[in-house]
């Protein structure tokens, strides 16, 4: 069994938590096939071929959305190609907020008063235009990148911030989407971007940009290059008997 599936991550999952409901689906469905055709293996032999899985790039927990997995040497040897290629999400910003992890899950420090009339759609929109094209984002302390071989979110969980360098991303579209919202203290925007890209630190710089707080309260995956959410399988409704139906051929899907 070897090839890619295309997840509809649900909320609250971390990527680990996907892989390890495919490796186990994977592993079950292998044996009811073996138990069909009636060939068995050693356990040592069966400990050795364990099917290898792993997934393209992670969506941190409170965000839903594509993740596309590997499954078997050959497939997840090639991960790193879809790590590379453009990503596209829908985001909802909360204003008027700080939160220490730059997203919904972390300590929320409300500061409704710095709300102003820059909410209007034509400031918000030219704060947006503002963030098209290359540049330098600082990643945030809650981030699985590591510095010196350790984690930044095991140091933030410390107490413990530490000098980070900025990383060149490229922002190639983001555009606001409901601009009835602008009454309200959120506003929902789509943003397709580079590899590396943190959404979470973007919704706190265009807070800044606007002259208050902000922090990323939704998160969607919609796309990873030409590969769309909406022909992902959701984890849940994955099974043994139906996991050989969504399993996409390498030379299909690269």
């Amino acid at each position: 069994m070897t090839g890619f599936l295309l997840i509809d991550k649900p909320v609250d999952w971390t990527s680990h938590d996907v892989v390890a409901r495919v490796r186990g689906i994977v592993r079950n469905a292998t044996k009811i096939e073996e138990r069909k055709t009636k060939v068995g293996l050693p356990a040592a032999a069966q400990a050795k071929r364990r099917a290898k899985v792993g997934h393209a790039g992670t969506l941190d927990p409170f965000a839903t959305g594509l993740l596309i997995v590997g499954i078997g040497k050959e497939a997840t040897t090639q991960l790193d190609t879809f790590k590379g290629m453009k990503k596209e999400y829908i985001a909802k910003i909360r204003l008027g907020a700080t939160s220490d992890t730059f997203d919904r899950t972390g300590v929320i420090s409300e500061q409704r008063s710095m709300i102003s009339d820059q909410t209007t759609e034509i400031n918000v929109n030219a704060a947006l235009e503002s963030f098209i094209g290359k540049q330098q984002q600082l990643p945030p302390m809650y981030s699985a990148k590591k510095v010196g071989g350790k984690k930044l979110y095991e140091l933030a969980r410390e107490g413990i911030e530490i000098e980070r360098q900025p990383c060149e991303i490229e922002i190639y579209e983001i555009a606001l989407l409901d601009t009835k919202a602008l009454t309200s203290p959120s506003f929902t925007i789509r943003i397709a971007c580079s590899t590396g890209t943190y959404i979470r630190t973007l919704a706190h710089d265009i807070g800044q940009k606007l002259g208050t707080e902000a922090y990323c309260e939704e998160l969607r995956r919609t796309k990873i290059g030409e590969y769309c959410v909406e022909d992902a399988v959701g984890i849940e409704n994955l099974t043994v008997d139906n996991i050989h139906t969504f399993i996409r051929n390498i030379p299909k899907i690269l």
